[in-house]
């Protein structure tokens, strides 16, 4: 199935809203290609500056662009939380597309007390949701789009334990490649309560292959430029394909007739660019992980995740939870404020 963004069809009359809208990266691309094609896009960014310079970029290029300001730091729930009660005013929400997402970062803790990959990655994304899921539901026909990668593959094994208890080393790509099977995790299984309680919303996965976003740079240094940094960005979009390519995946997922539970990505050699195309059911199912075992990491990661039992309980009625194991932690003390904490090495 070859597609192109010249293949979205008409939005207008729907609402999208793209989280991470950063000029010249995936979600930029992303809102701006919605845009053009008639949607009303709410660019929910880290703070009002950032989204004010994406919104004057997009309408550069379509000066009667109907977009919408919200201010959210993914990384931070409380943040979240404010950002999901403001989007109240723009009612029914037909797309919502998680695509703020960190790499790679040195080891860092939230004022949360959650690892900074994974907070910014999946548990403000999966927070966000279930907030939003009322809205989404009233659009009568909804997408939830996560923005993944091929970088799962380096998890290892599913992400399963205590968020909030440090252990062994710290393994940055290790934990991103986790931040990304989580993202996989969390598709499959909403996708599979909405289909059984009967919710029309449908949860898609998207990867941008090998794209010259500045992700990997900021990741690592901090910033995208000056010094080591700007090398290491040359030298990506040097052999990448650009960010708007990259955003391609995510257009198609969002837009395309598919089903739930679709990943979409790049088709040539290895997944790194080229034609964009879907396969039926999550990438991780046929990476490595064992597909019995895929449901139950699905299931426990879900109840891993929830913030506050009330947050995705209209999800959790679709479907009994698994038992957990017992923890030493509650989400009740999990989101309680505390020192952030920096260092390379985790100890016990």
């Amino acid at each position: 199935m070859h597609w192109e963004p010249a293949d979205i069809p008409d939005q207008t009359g729907r609402t999208a809203l793209v989280t991470g809208p950063t000029v010249g990266g995936l979600g930029h691309f992303t809102a701006l290609e919605l845009a053009r094609k008639g949607a009303r896009v709410v660019l929910a960014g880290r703070s009002p500056e950032k989204v004010e310079t994406a919104s004057r970029e997009i309408r550069r290029e379509v000066p009667d662009a109907a977009l919408e300001s919200l201010t959210l730091d993914v990384s931070r729930l409380d943040s979240v939380r404010r950002a999901a009660a403001e989007a109240g005013r723009f009612g029914a929400i037909d797309l919502l597309v998680n695509n703020a997402g960190v790499m790679g970062t040195p080891y860092e803790r939230t004022d949360e007390g959650l690892e900074m990959q994974m907070a910014t990655n999946h548990f403000g994304p999966f927070l966000l949701t279930g907030l939003l899921l009322p809205q989404l539901v009233a659009s009568g026909d909804a997408r939830v789009v996560t923005v993944s990668s091929t970088f799962h593959r380096l998890a290892g094994s599913p992400p399963l334990g205590d968020p909030r208890q440090p252990g062994g080393r710290y393994h940055r790509w290790r934990v991103y490649g986790q931040s990304k099977l989580a993202n996989l995790l969390f598709v499959g299984e909403l996708d599979r309560r909405m289909t059984a309680a009967g919710l029309p919303v449908r949860a898609l996965a998207a990867h941008p292959g090998f794209a010259g976003t500045h992700l990997a740079a900021n990741g690592q240094y901090g910033r995208s430029s000056g010094g080591i940094a700007s090398i290491l960005d040359a030298g990506i979009r040097a052999v990448s394909q650009s960010a708007a390519a990259g955003a391609a995946p995510t257009l198609m997922a969002a837009t395309a007739d598919l089903p739930g539970d679709t990943f979409v990505g790049p088709s040539n050699l290895g997944q790194m660019q080229g034609p964009r195309a879907p396969w039926a059911g999550p990438g991780w199912r046929r990476t490595g992980s064992p597909p019995r075992a895929c449901g139950r990491s699905a299931r426990r990661r879900w109840v891993w995740s929830t913030p506050d039992p009330r947050v995705l309980d209209r999800c959790a009625a679709a479907a009994p939870q698994p038992p957990v194991r017992p923890g030493r932690w509650s989400w009740a003390s999990a989101t309680r404020p505390g020192r952030r904490r920096r260092g390379a090495t985790l100890s016990r």
